[in-house]
């Protein structure tokens, strides 16, 4: 088992001396540490408890004009052992440092009470444990060990020791979700290695060999080697110390902030949804529209706060707020945050990150988006999946998978119990192209919209054949894939029929009025009575209106041959069968012969041979017509 734990505490109260004493091992790499004694960037060493526990030590700066360095080493961690130097007792940076590691909620702590051997007075000591119990009485950490112990006499070090290992072992193991992320606290060339990255390890295991990917600046690698404790490994599992070794990557492209994973399971963010609580002693509160600095994992970056409910969360108090980040970070569902006012600077409070790719920005005092979010925070992986679903239209898996930061086929057995229990419903067919999913509430309220949109356009079109397709999709607001499976589910559902660009009611068929029964005897009539000359299309309108020539034109009762000029079907087939069966012969086909040949007029043959040409019937050549079709071929334009 491997184990990260974090220092925490003011400036000289000794976490480097006593992590060296811990390990053998001098945590400070950097000579100004060593020049200045004192910690300034994060300091590694390592050891191994009596029951074969690897604990891997992350050294942080305690002075506050380090805290953006701490910061980047306390995120994945086991356990802290929070240090209080017992001849001075809690400082403010003892108290920055509880706060963050009570709003990162580190899951477990031990307090050494250092310098026990210069503290001369008996009972002083007494009095410092008192005044470390009263400030973590109201954090998570209330119920922490306290050891008495001196990194320079070694004495309470067993004590310490044994306080870890029991620690430890009650800690669960490291989250495994398959899908391993690394974020960077160190990036630098390693003679005869190349380039190397150091982090912790979360949620899931790295293999030499591997296929990488460091965002958010895409760039893709392969893990050449892996070292835990400067042990050479195979591979690695979460929640240990990792050093990484890198080919194909210049380390100058590389730095603190940047993570690494396995491609395609992460994407950056520019907008995060979280729930933030402010610390009772922040000097002021989190506002609408303030600038704020966000640290998450080993970044720091520059937001923006929209606070959802109200125009400042004031300190001691929690809500929502929705965070506009400068730049493209990485960070997950349910990682923990600090939020710190950039200047002067102070920590205000932290909190939880509950939806790392939010699709829109949200609307604030908006109950039904802060309903949502609590459900967010506080469901199950289905729940949130099936949330995720009822706030928009079809998803695929892997848009699904990416939301929710697990992997793809975590998120098909989500999606397959959630359909065997009715919540979800599937579209399309696995084989036959991408399939996509919708909540069931989502599905039956589409439908129902769809079916009240069909029957208005029905009502107000009686005799159009259908609306367009188009109309609808964004009646329903959905995007171009979407409708596809929508519409495809509909008809199989018997809701709708799709005709080309056309949707109708199942079962729908335009029906004429008495009324326009009559207008449309008397147009045939008026067509029967001189077919190589019938009214012209203007004149068909003013007979029958456009909404009934339109259906009768639509139907290919009548064709337009022109904007003026029309046939009665059967006579245009003739027509057309005609001067097709005169080409084929070999004989001239002009404007003058096809006059003749039907007895019209010019404006009606010309009309036809020019319609001809359009549909790639005919060539014009000077004034004639040759045959551009074969035989037996014909334009699909053409009514059979």
């Amino acid at each position: 088992m491997i184990r990260v734990v974090g220092t925490a505490g003011h400036v000289d109260h000794g976490k480097s001396a006593l992590v060296e004493a811990l390990t053998g091992t001098h945590p400070d790499r950097l000579r100004e540490e060593r020049e200045r004694e004192m910690t300034i960037d994060l300091g590694f060493a390592w050891t191994t408890l009596s029951d074969g526990t690897e604990v891997g030590f992350v050294d942080v700066p305690g002075h506050r004009d380090f805290i953006d360095n701490m910061l980047a080493g306390v995120g994945g961690l086991a356990a802290a052992i929070v240090v209080v130097a017992a001849d001075e007792g809690v400082m403010p940076q003892t108290r920055e440092h509880v706060a963050i590691l009570d709003l990162l909620e580190v899951p477990r702590a031990v307090i050494a009470l250092t310098k026990i051997d210069v503290v001369e007075e008996a009972e002083w000591p007494d009095l410092v444990e008192e005044e470390v119990r009263r400030l973590l009485a109201p954090t998570r950490l209330r119920q922490a060990q306290i050891v008495r112990v001196s990194s320079r006499t070694r004495q309470g070090l067993d004590e310490l020791r044994a306080a870890l290992t029991r620690l430890l072992g009650e800690a669960p193991p490291a989250r495994d979700v398959g899908r391993p992320r690394l974020p960077i606290d160190r990036a630098f060339v390693m003679t005869g290695f190349g380039t190397v990255v150091t982090g912790t390890l979360l949620d899931g295991g790295l293999g030499i060999g591997d296929e990488t990917v460091v965002l958010p600046a895409e760039m893709r690698a392969r893990v050449r080697g892996l070292q835990t404790h400067r042990t050479s490994i195979e591979r690695a599992v979460p929640g240990s110390r990792v050093a990484v070794n890198l080919s194909g990557l210049d380390a100058g492209r590389l730095a603190r902030g940047d993570t690494l994973c396995a491609p395609n399971t992460l994407r950056p963010t520019t907008r995060l949804d979280a729930h933030v609580r402010v610390l009772p002693e922040a000097p002021v509160g989190v506002k609408h529209g303030q600038s704020l600095k966000l640290h998450v994992g080993t970044v720091d970056v520059l937001a923006r706060a929209r606070v959802l409910e109200r125009e400042v969360i004031a300190p001691g108090e929690e809500g929502w707020v929705q965070l506009l980040l400068d730049r493209p970070i990485v960070t997950d569902e349910r990682d923990r945050f600090i939020l710190r006012r950039p200047a002067p600077s102070a920590t205000l409070g932290g909190g939880v990150v509950v939806a790392p790719h939010p699709e829109r920005t949200h609307r604030r005092r908006d109950p039904r988006v802060l309903q949502r979010l609590e459900q967010m925070r506080g469901g199950t992986r289905d729940e949130r999946v099936a949330l995720l679903l009822a706030d928009g239209g079809p998803r695929r898996i892997s848009d699904l998978a990416e939301a929710l930061g697990i992997e793809v086929g975590a998120t098909r057995e989500v999606l397959s119990r959630l359909e065997s229990a009715g919540l979800v419903r599937r579209l399309g067919e696995e084989g036959a192209g991408e399939v996509g999913f919708v909540a069931a509430s989502w599905w039956a309220s589409t439908a129902e919209r769809t079916r009240s949109a069909l029957d208005a356009f029905h009502r107000t079109y009686p005799l159009r054949p259908g609306m367009p397709r188009e109309d609808l999709r964004r009646r329903l607001g959905l995007e171009a894939r979407q409708a596809d499976w929508v519409f495809a589910g509909l008809v199989d559902d018997g809701v709708l029929t799709l005709d080309g660009a056309r949707v109708a009611r199942r079962g729908f068929e335009p029906r004429l009025s008495e009324v326009e029964e009559r207008k449309l005897a008397e147009l045939r009539t008026r067509f029967a009575a001189s077919p190589a000359m019938p009214p012209s299309v203007r004149e068909c309108r003013e007979a029958v209106g456009d909404e009934l020539w339109n259906l009768l034109a639509g139907r290919g009762e009548f064709v337009e041959l022109s904007p003026e000029v029309a046939l009665e079907a059967d006579v245009y087939r003739r027509w057309v069968d005609e001067v097709r069966a005169s080409l084929e012969r070999g004989e001239v086909v002009s404007v003058a012969e096809v006059r003749d040949r039907f007895a019209t007029s010019r404006k009606y043959a010309l009309a036809l041979l020019e319609h001809l040409d359009a549909i790639g019937l005919t060539l014009r050549v000077g004034d004639e017509r040759k045959l551009r079709l074969p035989s037996g071929q014909n334009s699909g334009s053409v009514p059979g």
